[in-house]
């Protein structure tokens, strides 16, 4: 007579109701948390976007600012805004000083970051502004005074990008 204890079939793993209640979870959390990533990506660009303009805004103003106190060469008829964006990382040369310096006010220029416009260099991806147009119809020209977003879509807080 045999003695041996009688085996049984212990199932390990998932059953099929398991995988497939596991999946429709994963599915019903994913499509809640996809729209808040997107959100929080448009987000973040926005933030980008606050940040370079208040980087090129600034430098617009000290070039004009150091126009204006005599320390770069201007003619009667300029304004003292700088004519391109790209003066402002080539620098110009200080007036004041005996060693003639040059006077930089950007390390680069910032790509817009809501731009869709990939192929652009980064100072084309800005609308810009002359010191001769006005705000409602800003016109480029002579001279950088202002630059905004090339982008008109709307922003998370209702107003254009376009208008920031």
């Amino acid at each position: 007579m045999w003695q041996g204890t009688p085996s049984h079939h212990c199932a390990k793993g998932f059953t099929l109701i398991e995988l497939l209640l596991t999946l429709a979870l994963l599915a019903t959390l994913s499509t809640v948390a996809y729209p808040l990533t997107a959100l929080m990506g448009k987000r973040d660009r926005e933030l980008d976007l606050q940040r370079s303009l208040r980087e090129i805004r600034r430098a617009i103003d000290s070039y004009k600012e150091a126009a204006d106190d005599g320390r770069i060469e201007k003619s009667i008829s300029d304004s003292g805004y700088p004519p391109t964006l790209q003066v402002l990382v080539e620098g110009v040369t200080d007036k004041t000083n005996l060693q003639g310096n040059t006077l930089y006010f950007l390390r680069r220029i910032p790509r817009d970051p809501v731009c869709e416009c990939p192929e652009r260099a980064p100072a084309e991806t800005w609308q810009l502004r002359s010191y001769k147009s006005t705000a409602e119809n800003p016109q480029e020209g002579e001279d950088v005074f202002d630059v905004s977003s090339r982008n008109t879509r709307e922003s998370l807080n209702g107003t254009l990008y376009s208008q920031w």
